[in-house]
């Protein structure tokens, strides 16, 4: 049987290349997507799902084609929205909603994997894409900082709860990527000061520079894999080291 994945936020960046790896394994993999246009690149073992994946209807819909497909085998929560905002110059409603943003595409889609692999009986593992900033904000950052430590917080719940059903819940957390979104940010800035944060970046970074989104999902794919069977509830940083060496790279007052 074919193994199939659901993958969110799986036209562009890691969620591509998370895609990408998956269909070079042989899976079939159904990608959920805000802009139709980011999947025009997808080929017919790519099952295109145009919506929000916080909205349970279009998750429910993506988990459906995934089981008709032949059987859920993995899910991938990468959908994640990037605004910052600081307690002293937004609302606490803002900020709280900007929270809700990035926790509500996990939950939503790790209760809609756990709810699918239980009713089929099946085992099945999920894997949350977190972040470096969970655990080391950068000012201005802190709604999405937030999110990303309580999405940790959900994978460790759910590896609880549901390993003894054969669901296992991971988190891959990475540090600066080379995106697309980064490719666009150097490619607005001056030359200079392009040089400039490609420098800092290096130096952020002990391996000397950012990951390539292939890399990343390379992490996510072994999660995802019989290779991992007795990984659970853990929060592999794909970081080059980024964490351990912890420079702020705001560091300010």
């Amino acid at each position: 049987m074919t193994p199939t994945y659901v993958v969110t936020g799986g036209g562009r960046g890691i969620g591509r290349a998370v895609v990408e790896r998956l269909l070079k394994d042989g899976g079939t993999v159904v990608a959920v997507e805000r802009d139709a246009a980011a999947l025009d690149w997808a080929g017919p073992r790519v099952v295109p799902v145009v919506g929000d994946a916080a909205d349970e209807s279009v998750i429910e819909h993506a988990a459906d084609l995934a089981q008709a497909q032949g059987g859920l085998s993995g899910w991938v929560n990468n959908a994640a929205v990037f605004r910052d905002a600081s307690v002293h110059t937004a609302t606490t409603a803002e900020i709280r909603a900007l929270i809700a943003a990035n926790l509500d595409l996990a939950v939503v889609g790790c209760a809609t994997a756990v709810r699918r692999f239980l009713e089929a009986g099946t085992p099945g593992a999920i894997v949350n894409i977190t972040s470096h900033q969970a655990r080391r904000a950068v000012p201005g950052s802190l709604p999405y900082s937030t999110a990303k430590a309580a999405i940790e917080g959900l994978t460790r719940a759910l590896a609880v709860e549901y390993g003894r059903r054969g669901i296992r819940v991971n988190a891959v957390a990475p540090g600066s990527v080379a995106t697309e979104r980064y490719a666009e940010f150097l490619a607005a800035q001056p030359a200079e000061m392009a040089a400039g944060i490609e420098a800092e970046m290096a130096r952020l970074h002990p391996l000397g520079r950012v990951a390539g989104a292939d890399e990343v999902a390379a992490a996510v794919v072994y999660l995802l894999s019989d290779g991992a069977a007795f990984v659970t509830g853990a929060t592999v940083p794909v970081d080059g080291g980024r964490a351990a060496l912890g420079i702020d790279p705001e560091s300010r007052e």
